[in-house]
């Protein structure tokens, strides 16, 4: 345990927290393994968070079942715990059902040094995974789609490494692929096929995948375009399968100039192929970028990982970008994006938390604070410009109700407590939380 939570500390450093100040982490690994195909998911934990996961997972749209191995003191003191999960684990292996099965510790196991790892790696045929999620090893759920990722592609690279492995379900290009990491919407690999397929290549799987014989296409790529920056554990198994990865996206004009050019070199693409195809895309794209403008004074917070690359086009389409603050760790996927708007004077704060994102309210006080990234920007933004009146009067009519002392759940009017506020500033006092830097 100590081990895995070593690689965790430098796979994902802490930020000024040391607990997630967004969902609990474990339900990016469970998102990953409910999205696949053939692939059975089951959770240990204690019951209360497994009741909030799998309410989140079915609120996002999760169609499947989730399996949870319950416990208590005893079982969990004794061990007994771990024979529970591996019964459990005997029980789901039907290979006509599951090509793999994952179970996922949370904090309490974790903590409990459950071995996850002594468990069988293959029963009849079905692949058996087994990842710890503790909220306090693991930042943001979005790092934890990268431990459950990682963990499959690495079992599938040795696969491939070992021998033929089972062909893709659709047919493969006859053009060498690259790969695409991070969630994506269903548009995108398509969009950005289009881009490749003027440079000679061809969009491969994303990862994470919708199904385990995916990750053998993944692995068989020319390179692999980190669209999110903070799949570390991924990257270092496309890497120790000797593929090169490059960083950003084709966001923006001159996102998009530079990642072709980044994916050109990667892939040996003439230049002169590579300067045709920016010739051909950029003129259009900074056409649609001045036909949807957005104007205003706007700081932009997020935890998905893609907050970099939001800002980029929000600085492109004319908005008076501020501050961008990510809960994601500072990363060199991320590192030109980060270059492109400091130099645009935009602060960039990795490892955000709530309090960087409430100061730089303070500070820039931006006609819109965005706190997720909206699919479609200039629409859903210039909306909400556009009636920022409205919100003013709405936030007059409300103030004060649930804030400062009048927060939380009352049974009777709300009372302030000066006295601990003083206590709580002299113990914050005592233990500055550390400034995670911009870049």
């Amino acid at each position: 345990m100590s081990e895995t939570l070593a690689r965790y500390a430098k796979d994902y450093p802490a930020g000024p927290h040391d607990q997630p100040q967004s969902m609990c982490p474990a339900f990016g690994s469970l998102r990953v393994g409910l999205r696949m195909r053939r692939t059975a998911t089951v959770l240990s934990g204690s019951a209360c968070c497994v009741y909030g996961l799998t309410f989140t997972s079915h609120f996002y749209g999760a169609r499947r079942s989730v399996g949870y191995v319950p416990f208590n003191s005893e079982t969990l003191v004794t061990g007994k715990l771990f024979e529970d999960i591996r019964e459990a684990v005997f029980k789901l292996a039907d290979p006509e059902k599951y090509d793999a099965i994952v179970i996922i510790n949370l904090c309490v196991p974790t903590a409990s040094g459950v071995p996850l790892r002594l468990l069988p790696k293959d029963i009849g045929g079905v692949r058996i995974i087994g990842v710890d999620v503790p909220g306090f090893g693991v930042p943001t759920h979005a790092e934890a789609k990268d431990v459950l990722a990682g963990a499959m592609l690495h079992f599938a690279r040795l696969e491939a490494e070992q021998g033929p492995v089972q062909a893709p379900r659709t047919a493969r290009s006859d053009k060498p692929t690259v790969s695409l990491l991070g969630e994506v919407f269903p548009a995108d690999p398509v969009q950005i096929g289009g881009m490749l397929d003027l440079l000679g290549l061809a969009a491969g799987p994303v990862v994470p995948t919708r199904e385990w014989r995916e990750l053998y296409g993944a692995l068989d790529c020319a390179a692999v375009a980190a669209l999110h920056p903070f799949y570390t554990a991924c990257v270092r198994e496309f890497e120790a399968a000797g593929r090169s990865v490059v960083g950003s996206a084709p966001v923006g004009h001159d996102g998009t100039a530079a990642w072709l050019a980044a994916i050109g070199e990667a892939c040996a693409v003439p230049r002169a192929t590579v300067a045709a195809a920016q010739n051909r895309l950029l003129p259009a794209i900074r056409g649609a970028l001045a036909q949807t403008p957005i104007k205003g004074r706007i700081t932009l917070s997020g935890y998905e990982g893609s907050e970099l690359l939001v800002g980029r086009l929000l600085v492109e389409s004319g908005a008076d970008l501020r501050y961008v603050g990510t809960a994601c760790p500072r990363t060199r996927f991320s590192a030109e994006d980060c270059a492109w708007l400091e130099s645009k004077g935009v602060h960039v704060q990795y490892r955000a938390s709530l309090e960087h994102d409430l100061a730089a309210m303070a500070e820039f006080q931006p006609d819109l604070a965005i706190g997720t990234t909206p699919v479609s920007l200039a629409k859903v933004i210039n909306a909400a410009l556009a009636n920022k009146a409205r919100f003013d009067e709405m936030k007059a009519f409300f103030e004060g109700v649930g804030e400062g002392h009048a927060a939380g759940v009352w049974e009777d009017v709300p009372r302030d407590r000066p006295e601990f506020r003083k206590k709580h500033r002299a113990k914050t006092a005592q233990k500055p939380a550390e400034e995670m830097g911009a870049c």
